[in-house]
């Protein structure tokens, strides 16, 4: 009886849980105190906002998206045209610390090394007499994008909420109590800006001004402008110079607005004053009622489109930081769900059409210098931010992205013509708000080619899902001056007879075969990312019926690419020469770029370089810094590995601190680097769908890197190349058993399935040679040059079902098990 009793109670955790957690969130029982990455964090794209739920000193943490430091400028090194034979020379004759030498005089900038993505500020809000509390509970409700806070002091429940207004541009914080007349608060700001003003002015809103920092030789040119304006229920409004005081209201609404006077990266002269008045003004004769609904409304169009589920265990019923810390150790499925759509609730929050980029941090950040000045660093962390984009059905959130490659190719030209010579636009391994291109940092970092052919490739993914050829005729100059700086830059190798980047580096490692220089001719992550912007130019130009003598250039000049390289460790080859170290656990694995986001390496296509990815992972092992560990998971999904991409997501999914000389993830569900970098949570959200569908291969691949933890469970939403929709999976003992797909744009659905499914009205034909379908056409890769002591295999595969169904635009496919 009592084990009856114990499994009728269970069924009813299940459905009590499914009732009241239709709002997926992550909450807590105790204030964030003092700690930046215990706050939970909201935004709107635009305006970025990190709730701390402290009861007697609340703090909102203020962002505004173009609140950066310096103003227009540039920072190419004209002195580097002329030392690139010197260098060239040197690295081929075997010499790399010498020519890493004269690059950092020649090719690191003389001027700005980047600009700082900065704060606003705090809003303080100080309850007197709340020091005793009961009740404590804050949450980040993200299917509707709320933060809300609750406790009780003397028998009175306080509720607050907070959001940034997707239908407004303004920050809400509503506070109520369940009994009258009990509201009593004083609200001010502080700021770390050296050049700041806090005053209230005649009509009662709290404003501050402000110019934020100069750097490194770049003067501030950036003024901010923030109003709080107070709506009462009740109880009275009175002010100091610098604070509103709240007395005995029943509710209150407090509305925010920031603007400055940025109007994009080479014109500061807007006006802040009158932006964030507007914005004021707009919003502050609706009701709070009027603006949240309207609020989510505008969020969920976007966070509805996708759901999952991977079932869910008692271990659900925890406080957010109690499952963190206990994931490691038991059977948390809800708890991955939840992350995944945390991730997508970060790039909604932090990136839409029209506003700036997700940086290094989204778009929140407390420092006025913070890591890596919180820009945007290109030779991974950038991309990675928007790898979730187009797979996890925000495709108008690439937005941003998409257009800063656009004003990259524009002042990346200059960078090409100054510093290599070349026609075209390149960028190298960073840029900020004022679209920088320059070499920065030291070469070990900063000579590296790649930055424009990799972000240009962001171009061609938006339009193999979406099929806009509009968009792809006015992406086709961006990817042809990518391709143009390549022609013009690539040199002979004397002793290979490839044509080669020289100089060029595997991102930020060096080999200790190049006396610890990071610089070499031909590197594979090189040669993979010129094979990518060559093959997308041509195909970009076919479709549109352009530049068919250049169309031949491109493909000569593709044909005489270094091959991929599979090595004496049975490994792919970071460099052309044979130099890797099986013990090097370096937390880039740059070549495996080939693996993913590229599809050069293939399961079915290229199965040896397949293999030596495998071994190439395991060489490096798992833990290291978030964002790493987010890659992995990509690629371990790619790999068909389940089991391995989970413990990945293990490994990242545990608090900061546990895994030794790693990272992992803050209280907040943040990836921690160490510090805080976004990139970790897009990257893993990007992984766990790969793990469930996977479209880059020539074909929609279902489930490929199942784990044996998710046995049963279903995703709604998820978007493949071609213009396909998973309208729902599900899935029961890793078997399919209901599949529906929407085509948006007609052509041939190709399927990899692993098992047989039944077409509920039509029949399925076995696939044979190459997809029709121009959305899934993969160039042959070259066929790899393996060691002689190499004693590489392939890797035994799943046994897949590969089915062919011509589809008509607009039209829905049902699929069910036999």
């Amino acid at each position: 009886m009592k084990k009856i009793f114990s499994i009728f109670s269970f069924f009813l955790f299940l459905i009590s849980f499914s009732q009241d957690n239709k709002n997926l969130k992550l909450w807590y029982t105790e204030p964030s105190g003092k700690t930046w990455e215990n706050a939970l964090p909201i935004g709107n794209g635009f305006l970025g906002a990190m709730v701390y739920g402290n009861v007697e000193n609340e703090i909102i943490q203020l962002n505004e998206n173009t609140v950066w430091s310096g103003g227009p400028n540039e920072n190419n090194n004209p002195d580097a045209l002329a030392s690139l034979p010197e260098i060239r020379k040197m690295i081929f004759e075997g010499k790399h610390k010498d020519a890493e030498k004269l690059a950092n005089q020649t090719f690191t900038t003389k001027k700005s090394h980047g600009q700082m993505f900065q704060p606003v500020g705090n809003l303080n809000l100080n309850f007197a007499g709340h020091e005793k509390y009961a009740n404590y509970r804050r949450e980040l409700d993200i299917q509707n994008a709320i933060a809300k806070t609750s406790y009780d002091v003397d028998g009175v429940t306080y509720t607050r909420e907070a959001f940034v207004s997707f239908s407004e541009r303004v920050i809400i914080i509503h506070i109520s109590a369940n009994k009258k007349d009990k509201i009593s608060f004083t609200a001010s700001y502080t700021s770390p800006h050296k050049e700041k003003n806090f005053t209230v002015n005649a009509s009662k809103d709290l404003e501050i001004t402000g110019r934020t920092s100069d750097h490194e030789g770049v003067k501030s040119l950036i003024n901010f402008k923030g109003i709080t304006r107070i709506k009462l229920d009740g109880g009275r409004l009175e002010q100091t110079n610098d604070s509103l005081i709240v007395k005995d209201a029943n509710a209150v609404t407090i509305f925010i607005s920031i603007a400055t006077n940025f109007n994009n990266y080479k014109d500061v002269s807007g006006d802040e004053v009158k932006r964030a008045a507007d914005y004021m003004n707009k919003s502050y004769g609706k009701s709070y009622k009027s603006i949240k609904k309207s609020h989510i409304a505008a969020y969920q169009k976007y966070f509805n489109r996708v759901k999952l589920d991977l079932g869910v265990t008692p271990e659900a019923n925890l406080p957010t930081d109690v499952r963190l810390k206990n994931f490691r150790n038991t059977n948390d499925p809800q708890f991955v769900a939840l992350y995944y759509q945390y991730g997508r609730y970060l790039l909604i929050s932090s990136s839409q059409p029209g506003g700036q980029p997700a940086n290094l941090q989204g778009i929140w950040n407390n420092s006025l210098k913070p890591a890596w000045d919180s820009k945007y660093t290109i030779n991974i962390n950038a991309e990675m931010n928007y790898w979730p984009a187009e797979k996890t059905n925000l495709s108008e959130l690439h937005e941003p992205f998409l257009k800063m490659v656009k004003e990259l190719s524009v002042t990346g030209q200059e960078t090409a013509k100054i510093m290599y010579g070349t026609r075209g636009w390149m960028a190298h391994h960073n840029t900020d708000i004022w679209r920088v291109t320059g070499s920065i940092d030291a070469a070990a970092w900063g000579l590296w080619t790649a930055g424009g052919g990799w972000t240009s490739q962001h171009l061609w993914e938006h339009y193999l899902y979406t099929g806009d050829k509009e968009f792809l005729t006015a992406s086709y100059p961006i990817l042809k001056g990518a391709a143009l700086f390549y022609v013009d830059f690539l040199v002979e190798h004397p002793k290979y007879k490839w044509l080669v980047v020289n100089p060029g580096n595997s991102p930020e490692n060096a080999p200790q075969a190049h006396n610890g220089s990071s610089l070499d001719a031909g590197t594979t992550m090189d040669n993979q990312i010129v094979y990518d912007v060559f093959t997308t130019t041509i195909k970009a130009a076919e479709i549109l019926k352009e530049d068919a003598a250049l169309i031949d250039t491109l493909k000569q000049f593709r044909s005489r690419l270094a091959p991929m390289h599979v090595g004496k460790h049975n490994q792919l080859q970071e460099w052309l020469d044979d130099i890797d170290d099986p013990k090097d656990n370096h937390r880039h694995v740059s070549h495996l770029y080939g693996l993913f986001p590229s599809n050069q390496i293939s399961a079915y296509k290229t199965p040896e370089l397949f293999a030596a990815s495998k071994n190439t992972l395991l060489q490096r092992g798992d833990v290291s810094t978030g964002w790493s560990m987010g890659w992995k998971i990509n690629w371990w999904a790619k790999l068909q590995d389940g089991n391995h991409a989970y413990s990945l997501i293990k490994n990242q999914l545990t608090p900061l601190g546990v895994n030794r000389e790693g990272g992992g993830t803050y209280n907040n569900l943040f990836d921690a680097h160490p510090p805080f970098q976004i990139d970790g949570n897009f990257g893993c959200t990007s992984g766990i769908t790969e793990m469930l569908v996977q479209s880059s291969d020539g074909a929609i691949h279902l489930l490929p890197a199942l784990p044996d933890v998710w046995p049963e469970g279903s995703v709604e939403g998820i978007r493949a190349r071609g213009g396909f929709e998973i309208v729902e999976m599900k899935w029961k003992n890793a078997q399919l058993i209901k599949l529906v797909v929407k085509s948006a744009l007609g052509g041939n659905l190709r399927l990899r399935l692993p098992n047989n499914l039944i077409l509920k009205s039509g029949k399925l034909e076995v696939a044979k040679g190459e997809n029709p379908n121009p959305f899934y056409f993969v160039e042959e890769t070259a066929a790899a040059i393996i060691s002689e002591k190499s004693t590489i295999k392939p890797l035994e595969l799943k046994p897949t079902v590969l089915v062919d169904i011509p589809t008509k635009k607009g039209n829905v496919y049902t699929f069910i098990s036999k």
